[in-house]
C-alpha cells in the first residue's frame, strides 16, 4: 500500500464540502480525476463542458477512494492506495506521485458511522476496506467493544491500528493466492464465537463478500438490516468503469418485480 497526502490551494474547497456532510464519517470517499496526458483542459475543470467538447480519449478517468484522515491543522489529507505493480490508473500514478504532481478530487461522500452504544461491533473488509475500519476504530472511545477480521497478503502487509476502544483484530494472510479468490473472510466470521448482544456490523470489500458474510451476518446471525453496512468496494476482474456496470445491473436485479 502506498500513502499520498494531498494539499494546497484546493484544500479549503474540500474541507467546505467534508463539514457539510451530515455526519462524521468514518467511511469518507473522494473521487480522484485523472486527466489524460497531452490536453489542454478548461479551468476551472468542468467534466460536463470536457465531455461535451472534447474527444472521448480526452475524458478524465475517476476512480473511488476512501479518506484515510483529515488533518485540518497542516490543511492535508492522506490517501491509501492498493498497487499491484503496474496495473490499473490510480496504483501506478501513486507509486510515481512527486511533491507538486497536481490531481483534482471530486466529493467527499460517505454513509456509514460506528454507534458506541452497540453492544459490540463487527469490521469485516481486505485491503479496500482497510482505511475505513482504521478510520473507524480510531474514532471509537474507551469502553467499546470490537472485533475486527482483515484479510491482507502477509503479515508484512498489517497496519498498526490506533484505537482507545477494547478490539480483537484478526489478520488473515492470503499469501500467494490472488485478492479476492479466497474464502478467509466468510471462514472466519463464520467459526466466530458470536458474543450476545446488539451488534452493528461494516462489511465493505471485494463484491464476493455480498454473497458470503453479508447473508451470513443477516439471515444466521439475525443481525438488523439497520445495523448492517455492506458494499462491494471492488470486483475482482473489473475496472471502476465496469464494476459500476456490474453495481447497477444488481440494483435493477433486486428492484426488478418477480414475473407472475
Amino acid at each position: 500500500m502506498v500513502r499520498v497526502v494531498l494539499g494546497g490551494q484546493g484544500f479549503a474547497e474540500f474541507l467546505a464540502r467534508h463539514d457539510a456532510m451530515p455526519a462524521p464519517y468514518t467511511d469518507e470517499y473522494v473521487k480522484l480525476v485523472f486527466l489524460a496526458a497531452g490536453h489542454d483542459y478548461p479551468q476551472p475543470l468542468d467534466l460536463d463542458l470536457v465531455k461535451e467538447s472534447m474527444p472521448q480519449e480526452a475524458w478524465p478517468v475517476l476512480r473511488t477512494y476512501t479518506v484515510r484522515w483529515v488533518d485540518r491543522d497542516q490543511e492535508q489529507l492522506a490517501i491509501d492506495f492498493v498497487v499491484h505493480g503496474d496495473v490499473g490508473v490510480a496504483g501506478p500514478w501513486a507509486a510515481r506521485a512527486q511533491p507538486g504532481d497536481v490531481i483534482h478530487v471530486r466529493g467527499p461522500n460517505g454513509g456509514y458511522t460506528p454507534d458506541p452504544t452497540a453492544d459490540w461491533l463487527l469490521f469485516v473488509g481486505d485491503e479496500a476496506g482497510l482505511p475505513a475500519i482504521t478510520a473507524s476504530l480510531l474514532s471509537l472511545p474507551a469502553g467499546v467493544r470490537a472485533v475486527a477480521f482483515i484479510e491482507v497478503q502477509g503479515e508484512s502487509d498489517e497496519l498498526p491500528l490506533r484505537t482507545d476502544a477494547d478490539v480483537d483484530v484478526r489478520w488473515l494472510h492470503r499469501g500467494s493466492a490472488a485478492p479476492g479468490t479466497t474464502t478467509l473472510l466468510d471462514d472466519a466470521v463464520r467459526a466466530f464465537d458470536w458474543p450476545a448482544g446488539r451488534v452493528q456490523a461494516f462489511i465493505h470489500g471485494e463484491s464476493a463478500l455480498l454473497k458470503s458474510v453479508r447473508p451470513h451476518v443477516l439471515n444466521e446471525r439475525g443481525v438488523a438490516r439497520a445495523d448492517v453496512s455492506v458494499s462491494a468496494y471492488w470486483r475482482r476482474g473489473s475496472t471502476e468503469e465496469g464494476f459500476r456496470v456490474w453495481k447497477s445491473q444488481q440494483t435493477e436485479a433486486v428492484m426488478r418485480p418477480a414475473a407472475s
